[in-house]
């Protein structure tokens, strides 16, 4: 009896932990999205929130379909948190940091002081 209450305390601590960790990282892409003017809303949705992201990278819509590809996703993932990173005048590392711990940068990158920068085509339409 104590060891089927003492797992249940187990599930119970690891599922808050997890929404609280996707609280934190909704919010900060939340937030992302706000400065890169994508709706911030789209962060709650979940293939939504990748097209906001491919977005905010300048990368094509058709990339949601290489998301989709196990393994290739994780190298897709970093191409595009690199672009992310390269918006707001962050570097590698920090882009590193965005696939590894997004609940830490994205935070960072949506609360802090960074700003996004568009590029030529997105201004101009060239």
């Amino acid at each position: 009896m104590v060891l089927a209450s003492s797992g249940t305390g187990y599930v119970l601590g690891l599922g808050l932990f997890t929404l609280l960790v996707a609280v934190i990282v909704i919010a900060g892409l939340w937030k992302t999205f706000d400065k890169a003017n994508v709706p911030g809303w789209w962060a709650v949705i979940p293939i939504l929130n990748l097209y906001g992201i491919l977005k905010v990278a300048g990368r094509p819509a058709w990339w949601l379909i290489l998301f989709l590809i196990p393994c290739i996703e994780l190298i897709i993932a970093l191409v595009v948190f690199i672009d992310v990173a390269e918006r707001f005048g962050k570097g590698l590392g920090f882009a590193i940091g965005m696939w590894l711990l997004p609940f830490v940068f994205f935070l960072i990158l949506g609360f802090g002081s960074a700003t996004y920068r568009s590029t030529p085509e997105e201004i101009y339409g060239a």
